[in-house]
């Protein structure tokens, strides 16, 4: 199979998707520019550009959605949610619950998400855990091409509503408009894999809740999504050459959570280490560890992840985010702390 970036895969999966079903439709700011394929293709019947107004968006989405159209609504950055959190927070998520099953809202949000460019905290949050708590909202973070199309073929077919977060250090289309005007010779934190990958033809869809182990190891669990599944990978390179062998497991989604991969990772390696570019206090980290501590996995326990505000400053910015060298000294202070297996 030839090898496809993420931005190329997700479009495939977008065009596949709105091929085999005439009810998905686009919304968004700019999207006959941004999806001008998409939009030459299918028309400006299904590739609706919107004003700038994410409130009236979402709430249009839910509506179409009720009414039997399946909108992919595309939101610039996952920090612009904020602007339109009723109507995904107090309608969409809740629709089915309080309607019995009788409604539902099949619509997917994408969002751009994460830092590593120099753009401050109201632009490079992620949001996972904060959308993930929500009782009736999906939320997916693709880390490769093919996840990045599987998950969203999955997302497009299924109930709904999901949040479906592409981190902008993975997607070409991002870093040709991050890098462009006055950020020209901006050197970015990007994975050295992860931006371009195999792909099928067609894109399989990838089952929401399912978490891909993309390392073996049974030294130490590294536990993360999106990039940093990718800085996991490469500080488990790193750990092998000091004869530590790594696992990591790519989470794939926050919500739906694959529970039971993470308790068998924990009790086979004993010590687990959730990498997360999300904040600290009541987020994916946290549960992770609730999650083990829960099912009586007796597993040592650390997580590198955004402490504060992002700051603007890319030197400050680099401190905050997690990054390969945090990985590795939260890895070596497990393995001193934990030097047994307790799993």
């Amino acid at each position: 199979m030839p090898e496809t970036s993420f931005s190329e895969a997700v479009d495939r999966a977008l065009a596949l998707a709105m091929t085999r079903d005439p009810r998905v439709v686009v919304l968004g700011e700019d999207v006959r520019l941004q999806r001008r394929g998409a939009f030459v293709r299918f028309g400006a019947s299904r590739v609706l550009d919107a004003p700038i107004s994410e409130s009236a968006l979402l709430g249009t989405a839910l509506g179409a959605a009720m009414a039997g159209l399946r909108p992919v609504v595309e939101i610039y950055f996952v920090d612009f949610i904020g602007v339109a959190l009723d109507q995904l927070l107090n309608h969409a998520a809740k629709l089915e619950a309080f309607t019995g099953g009788r409604w539902q809202a099949p619509l997917v949000v994408r969002a751009a998400c994460g830092g590593g460019y120099g753009d401050a905290g109201q632009h490079q949050q992620s949001l996972w855990g904060l959308l993930a708590g929500v009782p009736g909202l999906s939320v997916v973070v693709p880390s490769t091409p093919a996840d990045a199309a599987g998950l969203l073929l999955a997302a497009i077919d299924g109930p709904g509503p999901v949040v479906f977060l592409e981190h902008k250090l993975l997607s070409q289309q991002w870093l040709d408009y991050l890098g462009g005007a006055s950020r020209e010779g901006v050197q970015f934190d990007v994975p050295a894999a992860g931006a371009r990958g195999e792909v099928g033809e067609p894109p399989v869809p990838v089952p929401l809740g399912v978490a891909a182990l993309r390392r073996q190891g049974g030294d130490l669990a590294l536990v993360s999504l999106g990039v940093g599944v990718h800085r996991c990978l490469e500080a488990a390179e790193l750990l092998e050459d000091e004869g530590v062998w790594a696992a990591v497991l790519d989470l794939r989604s926050v919500a739906p959570l694959d529970v039971q991969a993470i308790v068998e990772l924990g009790r086979r390696t004993g010590r687990v280490l959730v990498v997360d570019e999300d904040y600290t206090r009541g987020g994916l980290s946290g549960e992770v560890a609730a999650v083990l501590a829960e099912h009586g996995v007796r597993s040592a326990y650390a997580r590198v992840t955004t402490e504060e505000t992002i700051p603007y400053a890319r030197a400050l910015e680099d401190a905050v985010l997690p990054n390969v060298e945090r990985i590795m000294a939260a890895a070596h202070a497990l393995l001193v702390n934990a030097p047994g297996k307790r799993g």
